[in-house]
Parts: structure tokens; sequence; C-alpha cells
């Protein structure tokens, strides 16, 4: 036998062995784990119907959510239910409902409460950078958006249909049925009343009279931002480079091109573009489009245009309306794969 297949044999025989010495390890912590806690804990935990007795209205309301199907389910844990949340519940019914027995959240801050959720959703992607995001840092719960329990929001049985709609108040003809759809994720409130209580600079920004069709109820904040946190500006939701929020719908725009309009890949959409709303055609943050051009291309008066006839150059002068409107030469302004100048 080779000496490189003597080598190649002994890396594998020490990854098996380690592998069974880690399982062995694993089977051992969690045997230790089920004699200390819950084994020993199990008589403590009462079950959610006995929780019923006394809040009836709670555990009626809670048996309708999603979270009542693990227990059915027996997710992850055979003490799932109220106690998964409030902790063991046999002192609280043997004292007759001694708040002081049972975790009620009442004196919690807002991220002791929300440690409590995210022990079984800090793991999904949707959720992961919830601790690093704004609304941790501002003390903002999950239960200041979520009710654990049931929506407030119950619509009669024929109505409950997916929710197509998280609209304000009646703006058009789709939005005018918002409220006989259930607010979705177990929120308190349809997505958008709930962002707007707090963000009410958007509510005036999404009423110009060029905007994002939220109000409409065809789009939900959380179709471009993530309210659970992650890396970006004003936690913009990003898949693939930046801008992954605009580039999902925009997707022409998004390249690659052989010749990128540089402000796009560098600071983004938002340059240019107010993403709420504007009071300028395609949400330009500038009414005229070469206002808006010279704030980088400064020095435009001074550069020649190019006669492909050979004919004179012809200067960009701003004080002739032929000149005022950029776009009307430069088509491609997000990027082409025909010109430096971004003609069409």
């Amino acid at each position: 036998m080779s000496r490189l297949r003597l080598i190649k044999w002994a890396v594998i025989a020490s990854w098996v062995m380690g592998a069974m010495l880690l399982a062995v390890s694993v089977s051992l912590s969690k045997t230790d784990s089920t004699r200390d806690g819950t084994a020993a804990n199990q008589d403590e935990y009462v079950g959610s119907e006995a929780c019923s007795a006394c809040h009836e209205t709670e555990f009626n309301s809670f048996n309708k959510t999603t979270h009542s199907r693990l227990v059915k389910a027996n997710w992850k844990s055979e003490h799932q239910g109220c106690e998964s949340c409030h902790g063991p519940g046999k002192n609280h019914v043997e004292g007759g409902g001694d708040k002081t027995k049972i975790r009620t959240f009442e004196h919690e801050t807002a991220k002791q409460a929300s440690e409590v959720c995210l022990k079984c959703h800090a793991g999904k992607e949707e959720h992961n950078n919830f601790r690093r995001g704004e609304h941790w840092r501002n003390d903002v719960s999950c239960t200041d958006c979520h009710s654990p329990h049931a929506s407030s929001h119950t619509p009669a049985p024929s109505q409950l249909r997916s929710d197509g709609s998280s609209s304000l108040w009646p703006v058009g003809p789709f939005a005018a049925h918002a409220s006989d759809f259930a607010p979705r994720h177990m929120l308190k409130k349809h997505e958008v009343l709930l962002c707007m209580a707090c963000h009410n600079e958007t509510k005036s920004q999404f009423n110009r009279p060029f905007h994002h069709k939220v109000l409409e109820g065809a789009m939900v904040c959380s179709d471009c931002h993530n309210p659970h946190g992650g890396f970006e500006l004003k936690q913009a939701r990003l898949a693939a480079g930046a801008d992954a929020a605009c580039l999902k719908c925009h997707s022409d725009k998004q390249g690659p091109f052989i010749y990128e309009h540089a402000p796009l890949k560098v600071e983004g959409c938002a340059i240019c573009h107010d993403p709420h709303g504007a009071a300028n055609p395609k949400l330009l943050k500038r009414s005229n489009v070469a206002q808006l051009c010279i704030e980088c291309h400064s020095n435009i008066g001074t550069v020649a245009g190019e006669d492909p006839t050979g004919g004179a150059q012809v200067p960009h002068d701003l004080s002739n309306p032929r000149y005022r409107n950029c776009t009307i030469c430069h088509v491609k302004i997000h990027g082409s794969n025909a010109s430096n100048k971004f003609f069409r």
C-alpha cells in the first residue's frame, strides 16, 4: 500500500472517530438535561386546558391561531401552548390564580418579552437579525405589533380569506374592502396601520401625487423593509446586491450592463427617487430632470455633444429648452449595453 493511500485512510478514520465522539457527547448532554430539567419539572405543567377554566376568552381565541396548531403537532416539546411562554402553571393554579406564581410579562422590558419569542423564532431567516435591528434598539417588542393569543381584528367566518390588503382607510375600490381581511402573521391590526402608528411621516409621503400603491392595498411596508432587522439602511430587504427591494419589481433596471451608471451602483435608487412618494413623475426628487442631473454633472455646460455627421459640436446649453430634459437623448440612464453615453 502506498504512502499516499495510508495518509488518505488515516484522515478518513480520524473523521469517522470524530463524528462518533461528537454524537456520543451530544447524546449524553441531552440525557443530562432531560434528567435535570424537563423530567424533574414535568409535574409542574398542567396543560392549556387548565387555563381555559379562568381565561376562557383568551383560550378560545388562542385555539384559532398558528401557535395552537403547533400544540396539536407536539412541535419542539410536549409542553407547548400557554405554558411555552408563561412557564409552568401548576403553582399558579393551586394558588387560586396567584399572578406572582406565573410569568405575566406585566413588568418586563421590551427586550425581555421579545427574548421569549426569539427562543423559537430567532432561527428563521426573517427574524435572525432582530437583535441588531432598529426596533430592538428602540425597545419595540414583538408584542407591540403581534398578538400571541390572536388578532384583535376578528372578522366573521365567511370573511376569513387570505390577506390581500393592508390598507389604512378606503382609497380605491379594492382598498374599500380592506376590513374584510384578517391581518396576517398574528398582527394586532393591518400592517400599514401598525407601521404608520409610529412612522407617521410616511402617511403624507404616500398621499403625494406620485407614490407606491401602499394606501390602495396593492403593497405593504414589508415588501421593501424587513421589520425584524437587517444590515441595510432603513432595514431594506437585501437579496442579491443593493436595492434588491426595488429591483425585484423593476427588474429591467438591474443589469448587469456593459455601461453602468455609477450612481445607481454606488448610491442606489434613492439618490434620484423618493421611494415612498413625490410630487414629480417617476418619483423623482426634482421637478426638472436637468436639475437632478447637474447635481452630479455640474460641469455639463462645458461639455460638447457629438455630431455623428462630423459637423460642428453642439454644447449642452441649459438656457436652451432643448437640453433641459436629459433623458430625451440619454434614454438608457439606468445602464446601456450599446452606448457609453446611455443613448438608445
